[in-house]
């Protein structure tokens, strides 16, 4: 009796993958944010640091401003306003360039999960 039970036992725990399987889940997509506006608008080449005022809609406490590409310090406001300081060095020269905001992924568990970051469509700043 004991050894049909063993096998019955056996066989179930092999059906179902053991204890030792882990699925692997996804991240899911993140909350993409979005930009409204920019504030100020514009600002003259070489003219020093400045705080950047974006406001749009979804903005996670951890987004991060991208300016022409590269991360800015930002501070939270909230779900609708992040501050990013610009210094000197990026705004050296005319031009337009683009400003994104990244909410950053969040990390999943033992099993996977989590989200994956997300970033807004660009808005253009000038640089005059």
């Amino acid at each position: 009796m004991k050894l049909p039970m063993v096998l019955l036992l056996a066989i179930a725990l092999v059906g179902c993958g053991g204890y030792g399987s882990k699925s692997n889940t996804p991240p899911q997509a993140g909350t993409v944010p979005t930009i409204a506006n920019l504030n100020p608008p514009n600002v003259v080449a070489g003219s020093g640091q400045f705080s950047l005022v974006v406001t749009g809609t979804k903005f996670n406490s951890n987004a991060v401003v991208n300016f022409n590409g590269a991360a800015m310090t930002t501070a939270f406001g909230s779900s609708t306003s992040v501050t990013a300081t610009i210094p000197n060095s990026a705004i050296a020269n005319p031009g337009n360039v683009p400003v994104t905001v990244t909410n950053p992924g969040t990390p999943g568990g033992a099993y996977g999960g989590g989200t994956s970051p997300a970033t807004s469509t660009a808005m253009t700043f000038m640089i005059n």
